[in-house]
């Protein structure tokens, strides 16, 4: 329901607690970083434009309160850092990586916040169509890099996956994955959500069939947000003259603003209860049902193997051992 906007209740602390936001500098991503600066956190975000993650930090400073303030926040702030994070550039995936493994002592909470909508057919430097690579491919990448990072660090730690409801629209065009032969910026997008829920649902299998205990992995929908990228949304879903002012004027104000598009985000992060949930997809603060596409376990395991293939990565189901030759990448 788009009038429904369900806030965090949670009053839960992260004193001495490393969460690491991709994309955090502007829109939800950024009201992620302000909530868990005021619950204490060493909050790095990880941005591509290191001077506008700086000024986020320095507008968080001045303005700490916002309609979701509760005596939850009262208490010690928190600290911030940035790394410059090109989720475009699987180098600099390796590069912000290596750098988070090598400063910080740990890292407990990773938000695969950082998203895109790209209206042209446009590859990456590593040749991957723009948004399977920053909004799934990168955040692939670094999540495994991490990991062995987060693992001696937990228990309670989490990896929360932002997607998006768009991935009932989605397909896994696993013969023609960077829409080479029929692009729209729809369906780029789509299948680049869909391909977030799927790798969540799977990393938790792998997760529990290895073992491997204390990291918990969340997928959400934030709603309709009204930003930037809304606005590139509507563009690609409303080609129609007509259709795109009813979509600004009329559907926009029913649309959520960025702190209560980021509720869901840091319920994942913080919630009691969620502690004991994995592989779940969320929205309005919640557990919710995936529809088909979002429950296939063998797409899943596909996608995997598959995106394991465009990273150079040798699949391998004892999952340490694959941890391991993860980390190699590290060297290139």
């Amino acid at each position: 329901m788009w009038t429904y906007h369900k806030s965090c209740t949670s009053k839960v602390r992260l004193d001495n607690k490393v969460a690491v936001i991709t994309g955090a500098n502007t829109g939800i991503g950024k009201e992620t970083a302000r909530d868990f600066y005021k619950r204490g956190a060493r909050v790095i975000l990880a941005c591509r434009n290191v001077e506008k993650a700086k000024n986020a930090i320095e507008d968080i400073k001045n303005n700490l309160l916002s309609s979701t303030d509760n005596n939850s926040h009262q208490g010690k702030l928190g600290e911030f850092a940035v790394y410059p994070l090109d989720l475009c550039s699987l180098k600099s995936v390796r590069e912000c990586a290596k750098e988070l493994l090598t400063i910080e002592s740990a890292i407990h909470i990773l938000i695969n916040n950082a998203g895109l909508m790209n209206s042209i057919h446009e590859k990456t430097e590593n040749g991957f169509e723009v948004q399977l690579q920053s909004n799934y491919l990168g955040h692939f990448l670094l999540t495994l890099l991490l990991l062995p990072k987060m693992q001696s660090s937990g228990p309670g730690c989490k990896i929360v996956n932002v997607s998006s409801l768009s991935y009932i629209l989605g397909t896994i065009h696993f013969n023609d994955m960077n829409l080479d032969r029929s692009y729209s910026s729809l369906k780029a997008y789509s299948q680049s959500k869909l391909a977030n829920i799927l790798f969540t649902k799977e990393l938790a299998r792998r997760l529990k069939e290895a073992g491997i205990s204390g990291i918990n992995v969340y997928s959400l929908h934030p709603g309709y947000i009204k930003n930037e990228l809304a606005y590139q949304y509507a563009g690609a879903i409303c080609p129609v003259p007509g259709m795109t002012f009813f979509y600004h004027y009329i559907m926009m104000p029913f649309m959520k603003n960025t702190i209560q598009g980021a509720q869901t985000t840091i319920h994942c992060a913080v919630d009691e209860k969620v502690a004991d949930e994995t592989g779940l997809y969320y929205a309005d603060c919640r557990v919710t049902r995936l529809y088909r596409k979002g429950r296939n376990n063998q797409m899943a395991k596909d996608l995997w193997d598959h995106t394991c293939r465009f990273l150079h990565l040798e699949p391998n189901d004892n999952f340490s051992t694959f941890l391991k030759s993860v980390s190699l990448q590290l060297v290139k």
